[in-house]
């Protein structure tokens, strides 16, 4: 009888065939998986019993590599750089099809000689030059620093969902570019205790942000500023007209930034196919999140394929503020809100958000409050 896995939270397919001594293409076609990076808590999947090539040290032996056990804070792109290879080489090595889903423990066969001397350049076809990740660091900030695509360096770095990257992680920038000169206005990231920003920029500051949201603690609103104000440069909301409509959407919305999650289970959106919820389950796992509250499957498919997120697989990413204000931005842009805000229209504004006017005096309030702010 073939032996049984029950998946849990973390586990991954990449995981599963290390543990059971197999790899991801036998799991996969064992268990009929398109997909190796979806697999859900409580699928049952067959772990044994088939005819696999086994991941044993004898095995490992004969690839003419060594091995590694993965420690807490490794990645594979510096596993990679540390042993002189490259992040693909250890993909195809282990059967890793998500490079960014690595475990604690997990032996990873190491091809070649496997040496620890990291190598002095980027791989010669890269034709690039290396930067080392630094603490605040986004994909797409360092793809427009170094004017290139997040795509670009996704295939260049093997990585597969560009919201994982970590800090000390050395990637290759494809073409070799100098860092591009900043905008002449960018909007203030940081933003803590500074001027107000000049017309027709993006960004707004704590004290703004805290005339609109009075029930917003200092230490929430630093935190999230950077979040919101990239979100803002990205929708382009640049005017006091937008800005004003956009946060008193967000205030009402998120009881002022308080909530990212929404309270209740979401088991009252079960089955709403107009939501795209087709799957048992999909009202509490597409639940309202974010301040502007994404709700249902088929917004976050959506919503995490313009942002280039695998929000539908990983949906409880849709409340990180780092992905929840861009998903904001990203709401607020493919309903064309900029152009009501812009003519005033606010009761059109909040229909396209709402879906009619509920709560309509609230968000009016917050509105008169944002307008007299900027």
């Amino acid at each position: 009888m073939s032996k049984i896995h029950t998946v849990s939270s973390r586990d991954t397919l990449s995981g599963l065939a290390a543990r059971y001594g197999t790899t991801v293409s036998a799991l996969q076609k064992a268990n009929g998986i398109s997909n190796p990076d979806k697999i859900y808590v409580g699928q049952k999947l067959i772990v044994d019993g088939f005819d696999a090539p086994k991941t044993s040290s004898t095995s490992r032996a004969s690839s003419g590599g060594s091995s590694y056990t993965v420690k807490s804070g490794d990645t594979l792109g510096g596993i990679a750089s540390r042993y002189g290879t490259t992040v693909s080489a250890l993909q195809k090595a282990n059967g890793i099809s998500n490079p960014n889903l690595i475990q604690v423990g997990q032996k990873l066969t190491i091809p070649g000689a496997g040496g620890t001397q990291a190598p002095s350049s980027p791989p010669p076809s890269s034709g690039g030059q290396t930067y080392t990740v630094k603490s605040g660091d986004t994909l797409s900030g360092i793809a427009s620093r170094f004017g290139t695509t997040v795509s670009a360096l996704q295939q260049a770095n093997g990585i597969s969902n560009p919201n994982l990257i970590q800090v000390g992680q050395r990637l290759t920038i494809p073409g070799g570019g100098t860092p591009s000169k900043p905008p002449s206005n960018p909007p203030p990231v940081g933003g803590v205790g500074g001027a107000k920003p000049p017309s027709g920029s993006a960004g707004v500051t704590v004290a703004q942000l805290r005339r609109v949201m009075p029930n917003l603690s200092q230490a929430k609103a630093e935190q999230y500023l950077p979040y919101l104000n990239q979100a803002m440069a990205e929708a382009n909301i640049t005017t006091p007209q937008r800005k004003a409509a956009f946060l008193a959407q967000l205030a009402h919305e998120s009881g002022e930034l308080r909530y990212m999650e929404e309270i209740a289970s979401g088991a009252a959106y079960e089955g709403r196919r107009d939501l795209g919820n087709t799957q048992p389950g999909d009202g509490v796992r597409y639940k309202g999140r974010g301040p502007i509250q994404l709700t249902g499957r088929a917004n976050y498919r959506a919503a995490g394929n313009a942002l280039g997120i695998d929000l539908e697989g990983n949906p409880t990413r849709a409340k990180d503020p780092d992905v929840a204000f861009r998903i904001a931005g990203w709401y607020w842009s493919s309903r064309n809100l900029n152009t009501y805000a812009d003519a005033g229209n606010f009761r059109e504004v909040t229909r396209r958000i709402n879906g009619g006017y509920n709560g309509m005096a609230s968000r009016e309030a917050y509105y008169r409050r944002a307008l007299d702010t900027f």
